[in-house]
């Protein structure tokens, strides 16, 4: 049982990082502790600021692919078996057998786009704010400069 102040002091010698599985090699993958991204040492810390953790890709994949699934499978039965049952004449089982494998497919589709269309939308979206806050970055430091400017100049003519 730990105290806090163990458990920060833990934190700062850094001695809880070499138990942690993800860390140790030789036991797959290295992983970041903290967000779980794999860690390749060969890539440049510059290139990839704009991009999503593989993590959140992953997670957003999922999520896509459930979403899609789900909700063309409620727009498949709302829609699609009613017109089944128009359209063919017999007993409720061949309703069902007839319009459910296009209800799969459809399913399946949709599943598919939502798991590549959710994690584009979502490194469009990391990809835009990265962009505006650079560009705001950038707008005010012109600004400052600008005024630093003038300030240095209106002093420099009163002396």
């Amino acid at each position: 049982m730990g105290t806090r102040e163990v458990y920060e002091e833990k934190l700062r010698s850094g001695a809880h990082l070499h138990r942690d599985p993800t860390i140790n090699p030789g036991l797959g993958s290295a992983r970041c502790p903290r967000c779980l991204s794999l860690l390749n040492p060969t890539t440049n810390s510059g290139e990839g600021d704009w991009a999503i953790t593989s993590v959140l890709h992953d997670a957003t994949a999922v999520t896509g692919s459930g979403a899609g699934a789900m909700l063309s499978a409620v727009h498949g039965f709302n829609t699609g078996i009613p017109f089944v049952q128009k359209h063919v004449k017999g007993p409720k089982w061949l309703h069902l057998l007839v319009g459910v494998p296009p209800l799969i497919l459809f399913s399946g589709a949709s599943a598919l786009f939502g798991a590549y269309a959710l994690p584009t939308f979502a490194q469009l979206t990391v990809t835009s704010y990265y962009a505006a806050s650079s560009a705001s970055h950038y707008a005010v430091s012109q600004i400052t400069r600008q005024i630093e400017k003038s300030h240095l100049s209106g002093t420099e003519e009163k002396s």
